[in-house]
């Protein structure tokens, strides 16, 4: 059977973050829009898709900017998990980049597990050590991996900031992550994709 589904890739905000969506040519689903939504509002439009659902692997300032505006716009709720409560109860952060506060928005807590999407089964992967309350999504069907600011090609999250933790970061790499198939593609938070099979041999920070 013809696989259907659709991938567009997006780089918003002054910190470039990757926001990704996902349709099968009738809905849609967006992962991390970092920054005001236009292009991905345009995109909806012109493919005459119904938006429904908003996923955030973290709540740090450059996955969220545009999390209020696009929900107002589509209905669409914002998913994420509660641990990361405490990164939008503080505007410091965007107040060092120069920014004006992250717009509040309102959102739907989700965890370990598995949910279908857009007539597709997608796992839930509880990964912390960036942020307490990371995720990775991943979609078997399709080898797709979203792994926000987890493992990046050739290089792996900060844990520099309030919340992090190294051991938590690089356990989630090996534990989740690295059990996924080698040809799982990974698509990041910043930066170049890659896969698990890539970064098992060459990530200088966590060898499979």
């Amino acid at each position: 059977m013809e696989d259907i589904m659709q991938f567009a890739q997006f780089v918003l905000g002054m910190i470039s973050t990757n926001c990704y969506l996902m349709h099968n040519r009738r809905e849609a689903v967006v992962f991390d829009p970092g920054g005001e939504p236009d292009e991905v509002l345009a995109y909806l439009e012109s493919n005459k898709l119904k938006l429904t659902h908003i996923f955030n692997t973290h709540l740090h300032f450059d996955h969220i900017y545009g999390n209020r505006p696009l929900s107002e716009a589509t209905g669409a709720p914002v998913l994420a998990n509660s641990r990361d409560d405490y990164l939008i109860a503080t505007d410091r952060a965007t107040a060092s980049f120069g920014m004006p506060p992250v717009p509040r928005f309102t959102f739907q807590n989700i965890d370990e597990g598995s949910m279908s999407i857009l007539d597709t089964p997608m796992r839930i992967l509880a990964t912390p050590g960036h942020t307490p309350g990371s995720l990775s999504f991943y979609l078997p069907e399709h080898g797709k991996l979203f792994s926000g600011d987890v493992l990046f090609y050739r290089a792996v999250g900060r844990t520099d900031f309030a919340g992090g933790d190294t051991q938590a970061l690089l356990a989630s790499i090996k534990e989740k992550l690295y059990a996924l198939p080698d040809d799982t593609i990974v698509y990041a938070g910043h930066e170049l994709a890659t896969t698990i099979g890539g970064e098992k041999k060459h990530n200088p920070y966590v060898r499979g």
